[in-house]
């Protein structure tokens, strides 16, 4: 009998803990809803993602106008340049996710490019490379998308950070400046494994 009560003490003691566990962690993660376990991915995410519409990236070149298309169904690396120069983090940045795209290998047609020119415009005597890099597309944000990214996703803009942006429009990743590309690639890898669109 004595054995028997040690036995009904244990399972009662087991089912309590059951039903105690699970409501402590949910409770814990109401408290704290940025927590992360074991977060395995390089990048920042954007929380809440911001949602953009066709008409929020402009095209300010002829290239960008007759390509901008491009831009949907596609997950797409955006590069910052919140100047109307690009300076050597800039330039370097552009450079990164140029490499990084070819470094996708099987992936690489899911993936474009594009800059981001918060002014709108690009210096006269910009650098040689931006003629050169011909598949890259150069947009400019509407004031309603520049809006969203200053509220959701940096306040200050920085030269060479990159944002992430899903086939259906959704900004939902961001890297700071001097970004390591490995990291970037390896996130995006992950992200194309396991997305069903784009």
């Amino acid at each position: 009998m004595n054995n028997q009560q040690k036995k009904n003490q244990r399972t009662i003691i087991i089912l309590a803990l059951m039903t105690a566990i699970p409501f402590s962690i949910a409770w814990y993660l109401t408290k704290n809803p940025d927590f992360q376990p074991m977060a395995t991915n390089k990048g920042d995410l954007i929380a809440p993602v911001v949602t953009t519409e066709r008409s929020d990236l402009i095209g300010v070149d002829d290239f960008s106008v007759e390509n901008i298309k491009e831009l949907e169904g596609h997950w797409v690396i955006l590069n910052i340049i919140p100047n109307k120069g690009c300076n050597q983090l800039c330039v370097d940045a552009i450079h990164a996710t140029k490499q990084l795209r070819l470094m996708l290998n099987k992936d690489l047609p899911r993936v474009r490019r594009a800059v981001i020119l918060v002014q709108g415009v690009q210096e006269e005597d910009f650098q040689p490379w931006w003629d050169a890099d011909d598949r890259l597309l150069k947009v400019k944000p509407s004031s309603t998308l520049l809006g969203k990214i200053k509220q959701k996703v940096a306040a200050e803009l920085t030269d060479g950070m990159i944002i992430l942006m899903d086939p259906l429009g959704n900004l939902m990743m961001q890297y700071k400046s001097g970004f390591d590309p490995y990291a970037v690639k390896s996130d995006l890898k992950k992200l194309l494994r396991i997305s069903q669109i784009g």
